[in-house]
């Protein structure tokens, strides 16, 4: 085509046919960035009306830079106010809510139908704003006035644990890990979660949202890859508070709570026979990340 000359109708249609689509490679979430697993590892993961998809095959090098980079976001996301954690949990939402039409597709990529992930993505939402409500009346309700037969006031509240670990269920893909992950980060927890092994790729697409978002990196880490690699270094590391296991395999947590033993973690298992319950969001599960700090204050002169 000589220079100026005008592309016609016909022109961009054979241009169209010839162009070739940019692959999407699904990297991990660390830090507030969107780094390839330093192992180089990929595995490949087939979906509906889109073919193969490259995934990235975590390994306990990323995890322990995830871990790094949550112990350091952990002290500015624990020191914020509680209301400010509630505007940036409702951000989310706000972020989600933007990009329904990516979410249903991507769910119905992997056989759900069009109601399933409608369902599964409007449940999502509901939860975020759910939970961003909690952000600043749990402390309110959890806490307590102790009485003692001594001049003292005795003051029981909680805090956050510190650094979380969660290992999402493989169905739900997007709903099981928000599910894990909400109770964490807004109780004042950084996290570091691994997505589905099935059904990977929504988990990656949500960290888009949240790096959109006011959500400051660190907060919240998502690896992908196989559960059976990753599950000791999760249970095992020395610098993890406590280990969420979201999954239904009893050997395998069995396994976690050996290895927990070694640093005195806490082990949280999450098994809800249905995820979408309105029943399994509730203030509770922000309590079982939580620790509680007992304070004494004495009366008078």
């Amino acid at each position: 085509m000589r220079r100026g000359q005008k592309i016609t109708p016909e022109d961009q249609s054979n241009t169209n046919e010839k162009r070739l689509q940019v692959r999407k490679t699904y990297k991990i979430y660390i830090g507030g960035r969107f780094p390839r697993t330093e192992s180089g590892r990929y595995f490949n993961i087939t979906r509906k009306g889109v073919g193969e998809v490259n995934v990235c095959r975590g390994s306990r090098k990323d995890f322990r830079n995830a871990v790094v980079e949550a112990r350091k976001a952990f002290n500015g996301w624990q020191q914020r106010t509680a209301y400010n954690r509630s505007q940036i949990i409702y951000r989310v939402a706000e972020m989600l809510e933007g990009r329904a039409d990516q979410f249903v597709a991507e769910l119905q990529s992997y056989g759900l139908t069009l109601n399933q992930s409608e369902r599964e993505l409007s449940v999502c939402i509901d939860r975020i704003v759910h939970y961003a409500g909690w952000a600043d009346k749990y402390q309110q309700i959890f806490s307590t006035v102790n009485p003692v037969a001594a001049p003292y006031f005795n003051f029981s509240v909680p805090e956050p644990t510190g650094v979380i670990a969660a290992i999402a269920p493989d169905e739900p893909g997007l709903l099981g890990l928000l599910t894990l992950m909400l109770p964490a980060v807004v109780g004042g927890n950084t996290i570091i979660l691994l997505a589905s092994e099935t059904m990977p790729t929504p988990a990656i697409s949500f960290a888009e949202v949240l790096h959109t978002s006011d959500v400051p990196g660190g907060v919240v880490n998502i690896l992908t890859g196989q559960r059976s690699e990753l599950l000791t270094h999760f249970s095992s590391h020395m610098d993890v508070n406590a280990i969420v296991y979201g999954a239904a395999e009893s050997e395998d947590l069995k396994k976690i709570k050996v290895l927990a033993s070694n640093n005195v973690k806490r082990v949280i298992p999450i098994d809800f026979k249905d995820w979408f319950d309105i029943a399994n969001q509730n203030p509770y599960l922000i309590l079982d990340m939580q620790e509680i700090k007992t304070t004494w204050h004495p009366i008078g002169k």
